[in-house]
């Protein structure tokens, strides 16, 4: 009896029940059409930070998936500056953040693309600009061989390591691509956005890559769920809800990979991740909204570079405490000039002093 879901006879004609998907189908189809017609109600600008928070996300969450802790401020500053966006706060990136988020740019920007060999070459060696995974050196810019032994995601000590899947072997790669490719790049009597967990799930089961592989199959899905939108403009994270949920994601990878042909388990908790994804965008659009009706209240308010910079950071939610010295070393000013700063925005009513006690002020704004 085949152990693993590639080693089924008819392998990869997968099967579901589309009774039982369908009320999550729906309803999820129904909040992206909701979403989409809240953000073309607002203006280029409140879209412009709703995107560029949700892309943020998914790059920054879909490392961290794999345990890769990469700076936010950073990755915001890379896709802003490959966007072309003017945004205030922009840090410099290093290369493997700025490879993360060639990748997703690629993917989401470009999704009428057609998905080949090359391109997704492309991705993994912009994931791995070294060519190295940590220490270990790994192959780019072609699929894994049998040099290192057979494929396996593995957990636990050396010597006690417990194997939870086992990947096609590498002679089955060119056939098993070209079959993936030829199939994602036609369309199907199918749901677009059922395509996407399939995508997920298909690319992620071939595992071609040295490494990559799980980052890879996330912006596979997202390229498919731009389809699904017709649009490169992505305001909710799917990575970011994987995240929260990646011991189940884990779990019912494993359970789905070591199934049969049946993967309607897998596509209802696609679509439930997916619907928590995009319910959370409702929250964003609040958070952008008081944005907007702040700035609109303070519309003539005269504020200097440094002032409107700070004010613009400390509005986003990864920002934290704001202190006199993190304002002196953000700007890269003196002391007396952030102290300065700040008493101005206090009596503009901008600022206030933080009620949350501890050995040195704090400052919030004041919505």
């Amino acid at each position: 009896m085949p152990r693993y879901i590639h080693q089924h006879y008819n392998w990869p004609s997968f099967t579901w029940d589309d009774a039982a998907l369908l009320p999550a189908l729906s309803q999820v189809r129904y909040l992206q059409g909701k979403i989409s017609g809240t953000m073309e109600a607002l203006g280029f600008s409140a879209r412009t930070d709703a995107a560029l928070k949700a892309l943020t996300e998914d790059v920054v969450k879909s490392s961290e998936i794999e345990g890769e802790i990469l700076n936010t401020d950073q990755v915001r500053s890379s896709i802003a500056r490959r966007l072309g966006l003017e945004i205030a706060g922009l840090v410099p990136s290093d290369r493997n953040v700025d490879g993360v988020v060639e990748m997703v740019l690629d993917a989401t920007q470009n999704y009428h693309m057609p998905l080949s060999d090359e391109r997704l070459f492309g991705w993994q060696s912009s994931l791995f600009p070294s060519g190295r995974s940590g220490m270990f050196k790994i192959l780019t810019n072609q699929w894994r061989d049998n040099e290192k032994g057979p494929m396996q995601v593995v957990s636990g000590a050396i010597g006690r390591e417990i194997v939870h899947f086992e990947a096609p072997d590498a002679s089955r790669l060119e056939t098993e691509m070209k079959l993936f490719l030829e199939w994602f790049n036609h369309n199907q009597p199918l749901d677009p956005v059922l395509k996407s967990g399939i995508a997920h799930l298909w690319f992620v089961t071939i595992h071609p890559f040295d490494d990559g592989n799980g980052r890879i199959a996330r912006a596979i899905a997202d390229m498919q769920l731009a389809r699904a939108d017709s649009s490169a403009q992505r305001y909710y994270s799917m990575s970011s809800q994987i995240r929260k949920r990646r011991k189940e994601y884990y779990h019912i990878l494993e359970t789905t990979q070591k199934g049969d042909l049946d993967i309607t388990n897998w596509l209802e908790w696609y679509l439930s991740c997916l619907k928590d994804a995009v319910t959370a965008t409702e929250e964003t659009l609040i958070a952008i909204l008081k944005r907007v009706d702040f700035w609109d209240k303070h519309a003539s308010t005269a504020l200097n570079t440094r002032q409107r910079t700070m004010v613009n950071r400390m509005q986003e939610a990864f920002f934290g405490s704001l202190s006199s010295s993190k304002w002196a070393k953000m700007t890269k000013c003196s002391q007396d000039t952030a102290t300065r700063d700040i008493n101005d925005l206090i009596e503009k009513g901008i600022l206030q002093k933080s009620n949350s006690g501890g050995r040195s002020t704090h400052y919030e704004l004041i919505w």
